[in-house]
């Protein structure tokens, strides 16, 4: 079986983008491709035909693939409700919640999971390309591991180490990385590449060879800053911290609160690509901007949780006086049930059991229950425009507000809930403005219009360039060699 892993220095090397972009790269030549990555740490995640759950990133690599989602491409998803504590997801369920010391603990308990899921991809195409999660070199973590060496020698899978030159000390990364490796793991890493280059790429050709002499590894590329990276959907929140204001003479202005474990902020990448609309997330210590038309609230894994760290940004206060001016709110899952007027979680599915008075601009109550709602959907919006997207939460919402809907979702009839004047509205349906036709309706009830493209045509696009360029800049004919794919060349 062919199979190839991409393991990093570090967190946010660039190893989904390099991963999806190279199951396009391979897909595009004819192959049969599938994406996996062993365990991901999460919130963003994505929602599996069969009504499981995977990161988003997977999702990601398998719309590169051209291939349907399966809870096996991720078959342990950790998505963090605490510093501490985090739902432990196994094969597209939730397991509970567990604390990081036990996690520690019991991770090396499902390798036999992570492998059977990675056998069965394996035998249903030509190639599967593993992503990794963090650093090998965090050999603290070593003992048990699943994620990058555990599975790398378990599975015998070959292992190529990505290096971020952007974030500098990329020499001591790579290089420190082979003096730390046990020589068992070490052997694993069949090469290296170099990561968000920008410049002149012969001014790092002596920063490659004294790798290349320190480690021993084959030097299989330099990838440059790829542009079109942008327009993929981002896994990881800590991409938020950099993300401000689109640029630009922009017609409206959006905003959305940066909640500490804030969920899915995904949906909003859509809007971000109008160019009309002037989207940011608005950062902790930082008050809401008094010039925004819409402030959405967005996904969270903790909802009570975020609904006290909302309250002490002094947010809840900021989006009174927004509402009080005219303007206008949406909140998605988490956020929704944050706008109705009480919260509770009697069984403690997020985090201690307890209660909250919601920021009350809609007229429903949810209680958070054990059983979480994992599906596709589709259906109509304002001026019956068509939209699609999943559901993805726990709990269930009732009260007045219902009757007046957000949506009607097919099959299903009405959903959400909106404010007696149509100013405030939520439900739970994530990725709503991936539908030009939605999208192009919503906006213009905010006095913006938008050429209502789909969204999923320039993520389609962007991979399609991202796999060009990475055949300019890899030696993929080396990388088809270490993954097992005989006599396969560009």
């Amino acid at each position: 079986m062919a199979a190839l892993m991409l393991q990093g220095c570090g967190s946010d090397v660039g190893k989904s983008v390099l991963v999806a972009g190279l199951c396009r790269l391979f897909a595009n030549r004819g192959l049969k491709v599938l994406p996996f990555k062993p365990q991901n740490m999460s919130n963003n995640a994505a929602v599996t035909a069969d009504g499981g759950e995977i990161g988003r990133a997977q999702a990601l690599q398998a719309l590169a693939c051209r291939a349907e989602l399966t809870v096996d491409m991720n078959p342990v998803l950790i998505k963090p409700q605490s510093d501490r504590g985090a739902q432990v997801v196994v094969r597209g369920r939730m397991q509970g919640s567990w604390q990081a010391a036990d996690y520690q603990g019991r991770k090396g308990q499902l390798l036999d999971v992570v492998l059977e899921s990675y056998r069965r991809l394996a035998a249903e195409c030509d190639l599967v390309i593993v992503e990794g999660a963090g650093s090998p070199a965090e050999i603290n973590l070593r003992a048990g591991d699943i994620a990058n060496m555990g599975f790398a020698l378990a599975a015998d899978v070959p292992v190529v180490l990505v290096g971020d030159i952007d974030r500098g000390h990329v020499i001591a990364a790579l290089a420190g990385a082979k003096t730390v490796l046990s020589p068992d793991d070490a052997s694993a890493i069949q090469g290296f590449i170099i990561n968000k280059f920008r410049g002149d790429p012969q001014l790092f050709d002596e920063g490659r060879r004294i790798i290349t002499e320190l480690t021993g590894w084959p030097d299989l590329g330099m990838v440059p800053w790829l542009a079109p990276a942008a327009r993929l959907p981002a896994e990881d929140a800590v991409v938020l911290e950099r993300a401000g204001a689109t640029a630009g003479a922009r017609r409206i202005k959006v905003v959305a609160p940066m909640l500490s474990r804030i969920a899915n902020f995904d949906d909003f990448d859509p809007l971000r690509a109008e160019p009309e609309v002037d989207f940011g997330f608005v950062p902790p210590g930082q008050p809401l901007p008094g010039d925004a038309d819409l402030v959405i609230l967005p996904g969270t894994k903790a909802t009570l949780g975020d609904l006290a760290f909302l309250r002490a940004q002094g947010w809840d206060i900021d989006l009174a006086a927004h509402v009080r001016r005219g303007g206008r709110v949406l909140g998605v899952c988490g956020g929704y049930q944050m706008l109705g007027r009480r919260i509770a979680d009697p069984q403690g599915i997020e985090g201690p059991p307890g209660a909250a008075e919601g920021l009350g601009l809609l007229d429903v109550e949810t209680v958070l229950t054990a059983e979480k709602t994992l599906k596709p959907v589709a259906g109509r919006g304002f001026d019956d425009a068509p939209m699609s997207g999943y559901e993805m939460h726990v709990g269930a919402t009732s009260g007045p507000g219902l009757a007046r809907p957000f949506l009607q979702l097919d099959g299903e009839g009405p959903h959400g809930a909106c404010s007696a004047d149509g100013r405030v509205m939520g439900g739970y349906v994530h990725g709503l403005f991936a539908a030009g036709g939605f999208r192009a309706a919503f906006l213009a009830r905010l006095g913006a219009y938008s050429e209502a493209l789909d969204h999923g045509a320039r993520v389609d696009q962007a991979l399609d360039e991202i796999a060009e360029q990475l055949a300019q800049h890899l030696d993929i004919t080396s990388l088809a060699r270490i993954a097992g794919l005989e006599g396969f060349s560009l």
